[in-house]
């Protein structure tokens, strides 16, 4: 059978000489989340990996075109109001080129805590919200337009920063976040020749476009939590399997990662439950090739044994699946 490839996210939980040393042979890819580093980092951030693992290759996942939030986490009721800073030093969502595209009765989904939001007025200086749905806001949380789509480059100014710093390193693999049209796979693979490239599919123009972008990549991931605020989550089922299917059409074999909440309940306990147990096999049986830790390696207690614990997936999958 083919062999199901580990991607794992590195993080607070996983930056250290134990888990490297570990993945060294326990895992295929260790990726870089760019919307959680600081570009004056990265450099150093590789360095380090390298010193515990140099031959694990590293994946810089871009920020790509989303829209992220500058706020230091607070609890927001219902009704209560707030506001979005337009002085581009002080902007608290980026990136900036979004700040003059917001209309009046746009609604912002904030974040994975339901946090809900409609603009009721701008004016020179500032962007007034009310909160429709409480929850919390905070640093670095995905914001997502309810009632309309805009238009944004498909690399930030920090993803390109990190690309050159990635390049003088000789980082040989790369993630577009965000991935919405053909000219965006192209445009990545013109910037990047002769490397790995990852192709992020966790928006609803993406499935949209989904036929002629897979023409141009050969390396896929859905982004399971991303795109459950585009196409909202009860619907996730069914465009995961869409999109497999689809993939799989093509005459030329793909790569199909599937990521988020595969062994969520490991972010805090030493075991997984067993929907998630059975989600995984549900996702190879479907035809992914690979499996992405996100959370349960990046922040979570047991980065070790949720790979430990996938890896014996993998092998169930492959002892019973082979059996049909």
């Amino acid at each position: 059978m083919l062999r199901i490839k580990i991607l794992v996210t590195l993080g607070p939980s996983s930056l250290n000489s134990k888990f490297l040393k570990f993945s060294k042979g326990n895992v295929d890819l260790l990726r870089l989340n760019l919307s959680h580093i600081n570009s004056d980092e990265l450099s150093d951030l590789i360095d380090y990996i390298r010193k515990y693992n140099k031959t694990t290759p590293i994946c810089i996942d871009t920020e790509g075109a989303q829209i992220r939030t500058k706020f230091n986490k607070k609890f927001l009721r219902k009704n209560q109001t707030f506001k979005i800073n337009l002085d581009k030093k002080k902007a608290t969502f980026y990136p900036s080129e979004f700040l003059t595209k917001i209309k009046l009765n746009d609604i912002f989904l904030i974040g994975f805590e339901n946090l809900e939001a409609k603009v009721k007025k701008i004016n020179e200086k500032f962007i007034f919200l009310k909160v429709l749905r409480s929850g919390y806001i905070e640093n670095n949380k995905g914001v997502h337009l309810k009632n309309r789509k805009v238009n944004l480059h498909f690399l930030t100014k920090k993803d390109n920063i990190c690309i050159n710093i990635a390049k003088k390193k000789k980082i040989n693999n790369f993630a577009l976040s965000f991935t919405n049209s053909s000219k965006d796979v192209i445009n990545f693979r013109n910037l990047l020749p002769k490397t790995n490239r990852i192709f992020k599919i966790e928006t609803l123009k993406s499935i949209q476009n989904l036929k002629k972008i897979i023409q141009y990549g050969d390396n896929f991931l859905i982004d399971r939590g991303d795109l459950s605020k585009d196409v909202t989550i009860e619907k996730i089922p069914y465009y995961q399997r869409e999109i497999i299917k689809t993939i799989k059409k093509s005459k030329k074999k793909k790569n199909i990662f599937i990521a988020t909440n595969l062994l969520e309940s490991m972010v805090n306990n030493p075991y997984p439950n067993r929907a998630e147990t059975n989600d995984i096999y549900n996702c190879l049986e479907m035809g992914a090739t690979g499996l992405v830790l996100a959370a349960e390696t990046a922040i979570g207690k047991h980065p070790i044994d949720a790979v430990i614990f996938l890896k014996k997936m993998i092998r169930s999958f492959k002892t019973f699946g082979n059996n049909k």
